[in-house]
């Protein structure tokens, strides 16, 4: 790594570290994230119809996400049966 590399990684802002834990997962992955981080809450419906994505990549997607903690879920209270996503970095 040359020196310019090193300097311009320490100047880089604070806030990239929060996408540390996505950096390294699958596309899908962080295209769910980057769409919870403009939406804030959503129902694994609305983010499949938001990303355009099958709902069983979705699926994936969050589930990978959860297990690295970037995402949290809760039941909807309208409806029971849907949970609600938040991105959580």
């Amino acid at each position: 790594m040359s020196t310019t590399e090193a300097v311009e990684r320490e100047s880089e802002p604070e806030s990239d570290d929060r996408w540390e834990s996505v950096r390294d997962m699958p596309p899908s992955a962080k295209l769910v994230a980057k769409i919870l981080d403009y939406e804030d809450t959503l129902t694994q419906s609305q983010i499949a119809e938001e990303s355009l994505l099958p709902p069983r990549t979705v699926r994936y997607a969050l589930s990978r996400l959860e297990d690295e903690g970037a995402v949290d879920s809760r039941f909807s209270f309208s409806d029971a049966r849907k949970r609600l996503y938040t991105l959580n970095i």
